[in-house]
């Protein structure tokens, strides 16, 4: 488990929002990514019957759709205890193998930290 008060305050802020869309939005998982210019995305898990997108994956796209190059980091709150595949892959393809994605509980504490890669 990772002290989530040693965060970067960069890092602490895209968990709190993470779990701030979970919470609002009542859905499973939130996510927020950071792109290079330090701008941060924030969605929830999309469950519609024509579209299922995680929570990663949605705030992944809305980086992409808002013209970012990159990502700097990524956080997902959430029941599971790790992220996907898929949304590792959804991480890697945008910020390459290293970028870290934060996985944390409900609760907001960091779990663990995982690269895209």
């Amino acid at each position: 488990m990772t002290d989530s008060s040693a965060l970067d305050p960069e890092d602490r802020k895209i968990v709190t929002l993470a779990r701030s869309a979970r919470a609002r939005n009542g859905v499973p998982e939130g996510a927020a990514v950071r792109d290079e210019t330090g701008r941060t995305y924030v969605a929830g898990t999309v469950a519609l019957e024509s579209l299922k997108l995680s929570a990663l994956r949605t705030a992944v796209a809305m980086a992409v759709a808002s013209g970012a190059k990159s990502l700097e980091a990524a956080a997902v709150v959430t029941g599971s205890e790790t992220v996907s595949d898929e949304d590792r892959a959804a991480v890697r393809d945008l910020g390459g193998p290293e970028t870290p994605v934060l996985v944390a509980g409900p609760d907001g504490a960091v779990r663990v930290t995982v690269t895209a890669g």
